[in-house]
């Protein structure tokens, strides 16, 4: 079996294509392509609500190359999910026909809550019953959800994300409805744990040189891996981290929305498991499959 995500961000587009295969009674997941191409579709809408014309062109041709691969690799299923930019702009619906006519692709503009159930699909694994806090901070929001023995009892978006902090587009209420939305949930728990997904957590994390096979941050580490980036213009981020121009900018603001949060959660630690949307994408198209094979 072989399965295609696309997941349409504010600051990048992704997609992924992953074969599943039973051997001795155990699925595995092996990854076959991935792709990450830095649209910052979130720019646009959150300047002028609607993606320009000329990043509407790209898109365009960055979902036909993508469409190609996907029948090249004759893939059982695919789902393409677009979230804040393109559900916040006055033309993303538009874009989206335009997309399936010419091209043949499906685009799903999902909502903030569907889009932390699908981020969720993959932390399954991570959850016992202890009290977890996750994390999901993209270009243009940012998703919380509260897990307490093994089940989870909230979750909710925030229109806070990295591209959005950058230009300085949140509101102060905006923050506030966050902080109290964590301290209301959160205020009678002893430990919270932490789980970070997104790309810019995933480069503080590489970057905080961890011990091998650890997956876990602590706050000062990540305290001091923000600092450090800090110090360094937006060049030498790129020439001597090597890091992409498109994550050069945000990666600060982004590493403030995850303290922020942990923060009013009074939790020390991350787990940081290098999952995303693009995996609760796969993890539910195999499900799909699953059920509709006879047992």
């Amino acid at each position: 079996m072989k399965f295609a995500a696309v997941d349409i961000g504010s600051n990048a587009i992704r997609m992924q294509i992953t074969s599943i295969s039973l051997y001795e009674g155990v699925t595995k997941f092996k990854k076959l392509e991935y792709l990450r191409f830095p649209l910052r579709l979130g720019l646009d809408v959150f300047h002028n609500q609607k993606i320009s014309d000329i990043n509407r062109r790209k898109f365009v041709k960055l979902m036909k190359a993508f469409k190609i691969l996907i029948d090249l690799y004759e893939v059982d299923d695919y789902m393409a999910c677009a979230t804040s930019a393109m559900r916040e702009s006055s033309n993303g619906k538009k874009i989206a026909l335009e997309v399936k006519e010419e091209i043949g692709l499906k685009i799903n503009i999902i909502d903030g809550n569907k889009e932390a159930e699908l981020i969720n699909k993959s932390l399954n694994k991570f959850f016992d019953e202890k009290t977890y806090l996750h994390i999901d901070v993209g270009g243009g929001s940012t998703e919380l959800n509260i897990y307490k023995n093994r089940e989870k009892v909230v979750s909710k978006s925030f229109q806070i994300g990295s591209v959005r902090a950058l230009e300085d587009k949140v509101a102060g209420p905006v923050w506030t409805a966050m902080e109290n939305f964590v301290i209301k949930h959160l205020q009678h728990s002893s430990k919270v744990i932490s789980i970070g997904t997104g790309g810019n957590i995933n480069k503080i994390f590489e970057l905080s040189l961890p011990r091998k096979n650890k997956r876990y941050l602590d706050y000062q580490k990540i305290d001091e891996v923000l600092a450090y980036l800090q110090t360094l213009s937006f060049d030498e981020r790129v020439h001597k981290l090597n890091l992409n121009h498109d994550r050069a900018d945000v990666i600060i603001p982004a590493g403030k929305i995850y303290q922020r949060a942990m923060k009013v959660a009074n939790s020390h630690q991350m787990i940081v498991p290098d999952l995303g949307l693009k995996d609760g994408i796969i993890q539910v198209l195999y499900e799909r499959h699953i059920a509709k094979k006879p047992l």
